[in-house]
């Protein structure tokens, strides 16, 4: 395939990414289907039929879906809101004699970096992006503009762009028409204004990337693009953007697509849909805090920047190459199990496990201009540079498989039982921190703890005492093993966390 032969070179296009890490160039990884699934490989559904080539390609790690639809015909696809790790989409495209022809994104996007400019530029298709924008917010790349009507013809497929704006000003919503079928579209590629069970929220570009005042200015947008969209036939099936797990909205359904007869019926935002005050006090209310990198990730996406059109291959670091990079204060990121990093860790080390949630924490606790090494085993190594790619964080210089071999003196973590912890409550010497969100704390707590969000933690050192044994819990230990590793950077010593669960705790405490 061409594009596999020709166009896969990092850092093309808008300039190399400038990175004294020793990466490794590497070929693209072969996607077939492995023995055991891990979290890397998407999930790939395929609802092709007749002439319509449909498949669903969603990500479990930030809950983001992209779609690849065309004509089985003329063997011509395009790609909505691809992933940034894109050999899958090629790899698609080639076991299925395709030709990707255009690209597509339905809005700027907060959550991931898009691989749309890395496939437009790998296959040579067309990048197809909203024209549909505000003067102050708009894409800086070349593109294509596309706007409200316009069309996207692909023999008896059709694609027609709708301007629904609200939880972005330029987003759009893709409706698919196969004439071979009916003259009136089938389906809906809302991206993140219509989800199953929700829709998209509107106060990202004011919380995210300071555009004051935009929140009630696309609440009521978003409110008209529903009224709009209302319209549209009942049994149109509606494929959104993302699933349960986003932050994209509050109460997103982990169910893959809906019709608009079942949203109307079921989704609470729809019930406000004659009432504007209504919907407007409930879609800005109890929205989830987005995470600190969705400000990058706002930027990135709209702006030139450096394409990363492979999988980059990691570089193995030797014990001086790591004390090098530990001397020279870049950060430690230990990526293994919560168990396994509490027998044994490098001191003042950050602790995220690489989980579902490893890129959303890692894009939380770190910023961009960190260089990181990487604890974790050769095994998962593949895995967390696709998750980390996801969302831009390619500053890694390499990564150490097993910490005992640097010749460290590792420490353990402190950790307390359930039975351990609850002489704790009432200890006057003692300081209690809850790291969850301040949703989950305001729905139940322990009556003495104190509630700092683990994102806010790193800038909260002032309100926890020195004088005091700090005990950090969360919901299940996840989140409270970062924050007790973040303290212990910090320089508390006196630390313990609790990583089990609250069932008996809270109702405990309550009585």
């Amino acid at each position: 395939m061409e594009s596999r032969r020709n166009f896969l070179k990092t850092g093309a296009l808008f300039g190399a990414a400038c990175l004294t890490s020793p990466l490794i160039a590497s070929p693209l990884v072969s996607l077939d289907p492995p023995q055991k699934e891990t979290e890397h490989k998407n999930s790939i559904e395929n609802y092709s039929a007749g002439t319509l080539f449909f498949l669903r390609v969603f990500d479990s790690t930030l809950a983001q879906t992209s779609y690849v639809v065309g004509n089985r015909q003329s063997n011509e696809v395009i790609v909505i809101d691809p992933k940034r790790d894109i050999d899958t989409y090629l790899k698609i495209a080639e076991e299925n004699n395709l030709k990707i022809t255009r690209v597509t994104e339905t809005h700027i996007h907060a959550d991931y970096l898009s691989g749309a400019p890395e496939l437009a530029y790998a296959t040579g298709a067309e990048l197809v992006l909203s024209g549909e924008t505000d003067p102050n917010w708009k894409y800086e790349i070349p593109h294509k503009a596309i706007k409200d009507s316009d069309k996207i013809i692909m023999g008896s497929i059709i694609l027609q762009a709708m301007h629904t704006p609200g939880h972005t000003p330029e987003s759009l919503t893709y409706l698919l028409t196969d004439l071979s079928v009916s003259s009136l579209p089938q389906k809906a590629f809302t991206g993140d204004f219509i989800f199953v069970g929700d829709v998209g929220r509107p106060d990202l570009l004011e919380k995210v990337a300071g555009q004051t005042g935009s929140q009630d200015i696309g609440a009521k947008q978003l409110f008209a693009s529903m009224q709009r969209f209302a319209t549209l036939p009942d049994d149109l099936e509606i494929w959104p953007g993302h699933g349960a797990g986003s932050f994209c909205g509050k109460s997103l359904s982990d169910v893959p697509q809906s019709t608009l007869k079942h949203e109307k019926s079921t989704s609470k935002a729809f019930q406000f849909i004659n009432d504007e005050k209504g919907f407007v006090k409930y879609i800005l209310d109890g929205q989830p805090e987005p995470p600190n990198y969705f400000a990058t990730m706002k930027q990135w996406n709209r702006m030139p920047r450096p394409l990363l059109v492979e999988v980059p291959k990691r570089h193995k670091l030797s014990a001086h190459d790591f004390l090098t990079a530990q001397k020279n204060g870049l950060a430690i990121v230990d990526a293994r199990k919560l168990g396994i990093v509490a027998k044994g860790h490098i001191p003042k080390s950050l602790h995220i496990e690489g989980n579902k949630s490893f890129s959303t924490f890692m894009g939380w606790l770190l910023n961009y201009q960190t260089q990181y090494v990487l604890i974790a085993d050769e095994s998962e190594i593949e895995d967390l540079t696709r998750k980390l790619m996801r969302i831009g964080m390619d500053n890694m210089y390499g990564y150490v498989s097993n910490p005992q071999s640097l010749g460290i003196a590792l420490k353990q973590t402190n950790v307390l039982s359930k039975s351990d912890f609850k002489p704790y409550f009432n200890n006057k010497n003692a300081q209690i921190i809850d790291v969850r969100s301040k949703d989950e704390y305001k729905s139940g707590h322990i009556a003495t703890a104190e509630n700092i969000v683990l994102a806010d933690l790193e800038n909260s050192l002032n309100k926890i005492s020195k004088d005091k044994e700090i005990i950090v819990h969360c919901k299940s230990g996840v989140r409270a093993a970062m924050g007790y590793s973040i303290l212990k950077k910090y320089g508390f010593e006196n630390v313990k966390t609790y990583t089990g669960d609250l069932d008996g705790l809270i109702e405990a405490d309550k009585k």
